[in-house]
């Protein structure tokens, strides 16, 4: 099968018939339908070379990660092939693990390679220096450090703030909140926002540690030394939160008739297999994930993005602040 038999299908020229299947040149819209109807008709597979060398391009993206875990790479490098997909495009993943030199030399092959642009992200929120390439970049999750750069992120502050609404919206009036290390800009967003939540209802000061179960255990014991009438906990993470939920048993107290627990990232592993299962913000990574995309390839067709963009998120309300 050849473009020619696809061009006298369509009743166009061959030339005509490649620019519609490339999606290059000044066609009308149903012109290219038209081609395109007939080549699906036929069976017809462009050559992905010649389509490459047609079009100056490469057809493939760099996301470059430093979430070697993947819990937060991977949702957005699936929201990414899905705007990706559309274009007929293929998506590189490249882990640096941290290391500025696995990082250049990931840059310098991903060049190479004539990688139409980078999608740049992480495991933590803090903005990070740009990276030097003559071609578009868009950061995801963790921003650049210069605004002017194209950056998409999560909301945590309004993620927080539907965490604590929820539990005031349920009757809870002792509120209080257990995050992560004060280092870390999203344990300070998270913990600013519910704190200005709740209001009067706050129990304070927050509580700063670490992202994990044995913290939020921890916790516990503090929180409810110096506020016996707490009947909210809102957590940073939702590895806090299944600690919180497990100490809390273990001491006799009934999630959530007597506490409510409210977690944060949605985490499978962590949400659903906490008894009872939480209510936790959702961090939309695969959306995330495909809006990095699409600003991408905006930049690729000459229309490029400046500036932050934060994505809402979303609250999944479960048993641990609505008993079943």
């Amino acid at each position: 099968m050849r473009i020619t038999d696809v061009a006298a299908l369509a009743g166009v020229s061959p030339g005509t018939a490649s620019k519609a299947l490339n999606d290059t040149g000044q066609l009308r819209r149903e012109t290219r339908e038209r081609v395109r109807r007939a080549a699906e008709q036929l069976g017809f597979t462009p050559d992905g070379r010649a389509r490459a060398l047609s079009s100056g391009r490469s057809y493939t993206v760099g996301l470059v990660t430093t979430d070697s875990s993947g819990r937060f790479s991977i949702p957005i490098m699936l929201g990414a092939e899905d705007a990706l997909s559309a274009g007929e495009m293929a998506l590189l993943l490249c882990d640096t693990r941290d290391d500025p030199l696995r990082e250049q030399h990931y840059l310098r092959t991903l060049l190479a390679r004539r990688v139409d642009g980078i999608i740049v992200t992480g495991r933590r929120t803090e903005p990070r220096p740009p990276i030097a390439v003559p071609i578009p970049v868009v950061y995801a999750f963790n921003g650049s450090t210069d605004p002017a750069d194209a950056s998409v992120l999560v909301d945590d502050r309004g993620g927080a703030a539907s965490a604590v609404t929820h539990l005031t919206d349920v009757g809870r009036s002792a509120i209080t909140h257990v995050t992560g290390p004060e280092r870390h800009r999203s344990a300070v967003e998270r913990a600013t926002a519910a704190t200005e939540t709740a209001g009067a209802a706050f129990r304070g000061p927050p509580l700063y540690g670490e992202w994990s179960e044995r913290w939020g255990r921890q916790a516990v014991d503090l929180l409810l030394r110096a506020h016996p009438d707490l009947d909210a906990i809102s957590c940073g993470s939702d590895q806090i939160a299944r600690g919180v939920c497990d100490r809390l048993r273990e001491l006799g107290s009934r999630i959530p008739e007597d506490v409510a627990v409210t977690g944060f990232d949605n985490w499978d592993v962590m949400a659903l297999a906490c008894r009872p299962p939480l209510t936790t913000v959702d961090l939309e990574l695969e959306e995330l994930g495909r809006r990095a995309a699409r600003m991408l390839l905006d930049a690729v067709g000459g229309r490029p993005h400046s500036g932050a963009l934060e994505l809402p998120t979303r609250l999944v309300v479960r048993g641990s602040t609505l008993p079943d």
